[in-house]
């Protein structure tokens, strides 16, 4: 079977459309469809249905997925092994991570990381989307939650705290709402139930069920842009809003721990240049301040 061929195959079945498909390859959507045609043809099986709601694998195509899965797999993991001893400075490194992570600590680390080493391009990823280290959407990552794969290296940075915070504006309007009442009188700002569901039940240990819930947002950065505007009281990292001057703290008393992992897949952890990115994020770690 032509990888080549299969490689788009896949891409079709995760896209669900040509064009998606062809975005997500960075080629145009003709060269998807003839290789689409040539792997069915090739192997004299349809593999997709097309449906109004897009491209739906026949069981000749469910069998195909499969062994094609496989296929990828040994792809990656044969080019994580040959980066794995590869000695040089130079080349690129994806690292995925929150969009608030990498204002406040990453860019500050690839500043560092350029200086010293500038053959080496970073590619960064931000979204609150865990990136798929096996299938090399990143080669490193920073999370809060350590993975449990036990082909991923994890590497503990730092325990840092949420706190809650509202704007300076906001608490001279509204006052300090009271502890114990459900935050009763006074307006959140939270995630979104798909991004972070348990912010719908409380935020540092108190209820939300009598707060008014002024906007929901799916990033960090978002958060801190809304809570900074006034918008309502919400649940920040407190090394971000301690920095920030138009922020106060509510209840300074209360916090919420958390840990941060540096995340890499086994393969890597002797290349170079990802050794290189990673040593830089845990010297940016090490400079933050735990509150």
């Amino acid at each position: 079977m032509d990888w080549d061929n299969a490689r788009i195959f896949l891409a079709i079945q995760r896209a669900g459309t040509l064009r998606g498909a062809a975005e997500q390859l960075q080629i145009d959507q003709a060269t998807v469809g003839r290789r689409l045609n040539a792997m069915e043809k090739s192997l004299g099986a349809r593999l997709f249905l097309r449906t109004p709601a897009g491209y739906v694998a026949t069981p000749a195509g469910d069998l195909a997925i499969a062994a094609v899965e496989k296929m990828e797999q040994a792809a990656d993991q044969l080019q994580r092994q040959m980066q794995g001893i590869d000695e040089r400075l130079c080349g690129v490194v994806r690292v995925a991570a929150t969009d608030t992570m990498a204002k406040h600590i990453l860019i500050p680390a690839m500043q560092q990381l350029a200086a010293e080493h500038p053959a080496i391009r970073v590619v960064l990823t931000t979204s609150t989307q865990v990136s798929n280290l096996t299938r090399r959407e990143a080669d490193l990552a920073v999370r809060s939650l350590r993975p449990t794969s036990p082909d991923l290296i994890s590497r503990h940075l730092k325990r840092l705290s949420l706190g809650l915070y509202a704007s300076k504006a906001y608490v001279k309007k509204r006052g300090v709402p009271q502890p114990g009442t459900a935050l009763a009188g006074h307006d959140v700002v939270i995630y979104q139930r798909a991004v972070y569901a348990s912010q719908f039940e409380s935020i540092c240990g108190e209820s939300t069920a009598n707060a008014r819930v002024a906007m929901e947002v799916s990033s960090g950065l978002m958060l801190m842009e809304a809570v900074t505007a006034g918008l309502g009281i919400g649940e920040l990292p407190a090394y971000m809003a301690d920095a920030s001057p138009q922020l106060v703290r509510i209840w300074p008393e209360r916090s919420e721990p958390y840990d941060m992992w540096l995340v890499l897949h086994d393969d890597l952890n002797r290349t170079a240049r990802v050794r290189a990115v990673a040593d830089a994020i845990v010297a940016a770690y090490e400079r933050l301040e735990a509150s």
